[in-house]
């Protein structure tokens, strides 16, 4: 812990240039964000293929049933590109 001694003017002076430079740090960081969000890359032909829900294969019955079948959604693109 620190211990300041001041009057009270001197000590709201220092905490004031204390948030100032916090806020300050925090808009750069979003900006920084923002920007590195905004440049985003194309996605791969398969990535664009498996968000495409009409190419969703999913399994029927048993243990796995509901989830995504990768495997024959994969075959149906390798053979379906050519």
């Amino acid at each position: 812990m620190v211990k300041i001694e001041g009057t009270l003017d001197e000590i709201r002076e220092l905490v004031s240039d204390v948030k100032r430079v916090r806020r300050s740090a925090k808009s750069t960081t979003k900006a920084v964000a923002k920007t590195a969000k905004a440049t985003k890359r194309k996605l791969s032909k398969w990535q664009r293929h498996v968000a495409n829900k009409s190419n969703h294969i999913k399994f029927k019955s048993g243990p796995k049933k509901g989830r995504l079948d990768l495997a024959k959604m994969s075959r149906k693109f390798k053979r379906g590109k050519k």
